[in-house]
């Protein structure tokens, strides 16, 4: 049976610094400095996510502070000056937020999180109701697997599916995640799949192909 792949539910953080849309200025940083993050979920109706608050959102109040604004450069930063002159979460927050769905491969997460340039996730189910959050460096536990484990899942999903013949002359050490592998197969052409396959398998950080083409007798 194949392995499932890691997905967003795997690594994500349970516990969750939600503050709702109502919340005061005061209420949110406080919330911030408590729990030590840099941005928080604002939910209605109990759990929804209808957007996000970050540090870069409350800092407005204090970049428009006691500096004045002509009118065109209001107008370039309309919604900065409208931030800094808010109080309130859900007139302070990112909205629409960006969030993830719990059954999200870890390589779909990262990319969401490299283009939209934020450090941390909302996990939401289908009504949009808040389950986790993943933050980048939930995205690196996969790492922290243990080096038998990687061994075992390369040998199962790898090995035996490519060798199911000569899988036992193949050998597979794991050692801080790089994977070695080594023996003779009986196709050359399947030593950059192996290779491939190998590299795929969650929390592999390098692997070396040592693997040769069986020589013809005779």
């Amino acid at each position: 049976m194949s392995a499932q792949p890691f997905v967003v539910a795997d690594v994500m953080t349970r516990k969750v610094v939600a503050v709702r849309a109502a919340a005061e200025f005061k209420e949110i940083v406080a919330a911030m400095e408590r729990w030590k993050v840099s941005a928080v979920p604002v939910v209605e109706d109990g759990a929804r996510v209808v957007g996000v608050v970050s540090e870069a959102d409350l800092l407005l109040k204090e970049e428009f502070h006691d500096h004045r604004l002509g009118m065109v450069e209001q107008w370039r930063r309309i919604d900065a000056t409208a931030k800094a002159g808010s109080r309130r979460a859900r007139d302070l927050m990112t909205s629409p937020p960006v969030t993830v769905s719990p059954g999200a491969s870890l390589p779909q997460c990262a990319r969401l999180m490299a283009a939209r340039g934020v450090k941390r996730l909302p996990v939401v189910d289908a009504s949009g109701a808040i389950q986790g959050i993943v933050s980048r460096a939930d995205l690196l536990k996969v790492f922290l697997r243990p080096d038998e484990d990687l061994a075992a899942e390369v040998r199962g999903e790898v090995v035996e599916l490519l060798f199911p013949l000569s899988g036992d002359q193949v050998e597979v050490r794991v050692d801080a995640g790089v994977v070695t592998l080594s023996g003779p197969i009986p196709d050359s052409a399947l030593i950059p799949v192996a290779a491939r396959l190998a590299r795929a398998v969650e929390g592999v950080v390098d692997v070396r192909c040592r693997l040769a083409a069986e020589r013809s007798g005779g």
